[in-house]
Order: C-alpha cells, then structure tokens, then sequence
C-alpha cells in the first residue's frame, strides 16, 4: 500500500472514486502478506497488486463492481483443481481481500493518511471487513487523533487504543470485537493497518560497499543514514538520492540515535579505530540486526578488542560477523546482495540455504 499511495492520493484529490482491494488475511504460501494492496481507478488504470498475478484479474472485475455498487466486498482465494490458473492461487496459499469503494465522501480521511504516510508519520487505518457494523467503513487512528468512525461509539474507542498499541509495533492484522467494542466478543471484525516510519538502516564507513548497500537498503524500504568521520569520504555526491550522509565519529553519532526494535546497523570501516567503539555502543543498544564487516583474522581481533573492552558473550552473540551470507560475492553490490540477504533472512527466520534442498513452507509464519 505504502508504495501506491501517491497515485492512489491523485485519484483521490481529482474526486475519481476508485476500488481498493487490500490483503486482510492470508493462510500458508500465500505471495503477498496483508496490508499488499490493489487499485483500480479512473480509466482502469491498475496500481498495485494482491498476489504477484495469480487473482489480479478478478480482482479487477471485482474493484469495478464494488465502484458501481457502492458496496464493500471480501472476498477469498484460494488453490482448486478446477479453476486454479482462472482466478486460484497456483502456490496452494489463500488470501482474503477486503474490496471497497473509496471516495472523498466514503472515506474523508484518506488524503490526510497519505500525507500522513508520505511524510513519514505514524498512522493506523482500521477498516471493518465483516460483522453487524457497515463493511469498509474506516477509521484513521494518529497517535494524538483520530478521524472517521466504524459505527458506535465504544467500538471506536476499542479500536483506537488498539490501533495504537499496534502502531507502536508496527503490526498488521485482524482483531475482533463485540458491536459496542466489547472486548470479550468477535461480532465484528476489524483490520488494523499499521503505517509506521520506515525501519532505519544505519551505515557507517563511506566506503564503496557503503555506497552498493545504501542503495539496497533504500530499495527494501528503510531509511538510510550513511556516517563516516572523514569528511572527503562521506560527501551526498557518492551516494543514492534520499540517503543521509553525516559527518562525525561513529560511536559519538550512534550514541546521540535513536534505534529499537527493526533498527539494521552495518558497520563497514573494518578499522579498529571505529569499529571497537562503536560496537560498544551497538551491542548494548535496541537493534534488529548488527553486522559487521571484515576477513576472519579481522573478526577475531575485533572480537579479543571487544571482550577486553567488557562486553558479554551475550551481548557479542548478536554480532553477524564476517557480515553477510556466503554467496562468494566479489564486487561491492554483490557483496550489498550477501548482506541484504542475511538481513532478510533474520527478520523472517529463513535459513539462507537454497529452496532446491529445503522442504516444506516457502513463506514462514
């Protein structure tokens, strides 16, 4: 959704109602998780995509008929014998789409929500898909407001302590209620889509392999901050458009930053000078991933430095290093592809080995 949101907001500040087919839920190998979004708008223009091409089609057709009707729709994929490759998912998976009409007078909110989401603000959508309160009616849940409503007054209330509970997270799924918002019942449900900041990506050394893994950085969608102490390395011009490059002492930079949870630091100066102070800091800090970059002998030396210096066995078993998965990369973007790859598979939990020799799931839980 985040990444259609600007045609989207054209359409919807020209007044052209369109039809937005979100993911609500998915089951097994299903392609795309939820919040993965599809739009049909003036013209038949298509933005966006549900399932990588399995079930576009029909929902399509769906998106025009929920915008001739004025009617919200859910809808459910699955994989059948009989019509698989018609409007089935051909990797056994199933998806459930929330399909509705969005307008200026359906939905007032959702100009403020892509601008919200265009500047990098925290919103949630929380959007009813089934139950007594009227499907596809939304409510936009800021840290400090709200706009809209799903119905009755105490189901707002619910929803918005929940909505921000789950900003806070970052998370995106279903939670049920009662029609008054009681807690204790699944009358109605609700899917709650969570628009938080882009994950941050720090980097630090302006090297070349800086510059391959900024770029892929940007491309999987988190913020990038390049940092380096020497000012005729870390110039903007060696770098990707939209990436920070900041001047300062590593150690001194991550310790005046904020991290948490999905933070990804990548230390790639491989100079002890840098490198030991400023994994003093990572290591003790909140931080999804912590890479590090350097040959063997380079590791083990950091590591002698790093123990010395008083760090845990624990703390230093969040350290990846030497960073990055073994691809036999060379150049500094397929050395960028090694790291993004480790990057990915620690956040999903994947192994790193080939599907060819694995058996089971495809798309972990």
């Amino acid at each position: 959704m985040r990444e259609i949101l600007p045609v989207l907001d054209g359409w919807y500040a020209a007044g052209e109602p369109f039809g937005l087919a979100t993911v609500v839920a998915v089951s097994r190998s299903a392609p795309r998780g939820p919040g993965a979004a599809m739009a049909v708008g003036p013209g038949d223009e298509v933005a966006g995509s549900v399932s990588g091409g399995c079930v576009e089609g029909a929902v399509f057709e769906l998106a025009r008929e929920v915008v001739a009707s004025g009617e919200a729709r859910l809808e459910t994929f699955g994989y059948s014998d009989g019509d698989a490759f018609a409007v089935g998912l051909t990797c056994g998976g199933e998806i459930t789409l929330l399909v509705r009409p969005v307008t200026p007078g359906r939905d007032p909110a959702f100009g403020a929500v892509a601008r919200s989401v265009a500047a990098g603000g925290p919103v949630t959508v929380a959007t009813v898909t089934d139950g007594p309160a009227t499907r596809g009616a939304t409510l936009a849940v800021w840290p400090e407001r709200t706009s809209g409503t799903l119905g009755t007054e105490g189901l707002d209330a619910a929803v918005t302590a929940d909505a921000r509970g789950e900003l806070a997270l970052g998370a995106t799924g279903v939670r049920h209620y009662g029609p008054r918002g009681q807690r204790r019942e699944d009358a109605v449900s609700v899917f709650l889509h969570s628009f938080a900041p882009p994950p941050r990506m720090l980097v630090f050394g302006a090297i070349d392999y800086a510059a391959a893994v900024a770029r892929l950085g940007d491309f999987l969608g988190y913020r990038v901050t390049v940092c380096d102490a020497r000012p005729v390395f870390a110039t903007p011009k060696r770098f990707p458009e939209g990436v920070e490059v900041v001047v300062e002492w590593p150690h001194r930079y991550l310790r005046a930053t904020d991290t948490d949870g999905r933070t990804v630091i990548c230390v790639l100066t491989h100079d002890p000078k840098f490198d030991v102070p400023l994994l003093e800091v990572a290591l003790r800090r909140p931080a999804a991933y912590i890479g590090a970059m350097g040959s063997r002998r380079t590791h083990d030396d950091r590591r002698r430095r790093l123990v010395e210096a008083g760090l845990t066995e624990r703390e230093l078993s969040r350290l990846r290093s030497p960073v990055g998965l073994d691809l036999g990369a060379r150049t500094p973007e397929e050395v960028a592809v090694s790291v993004a790859a480790e990057i990915v598979a620690l956040r999903w939990g994947g192994s790193g080995a080939p599907l060819t020799v694995t058996s089971g799931a495809i798309h972990g839980r």
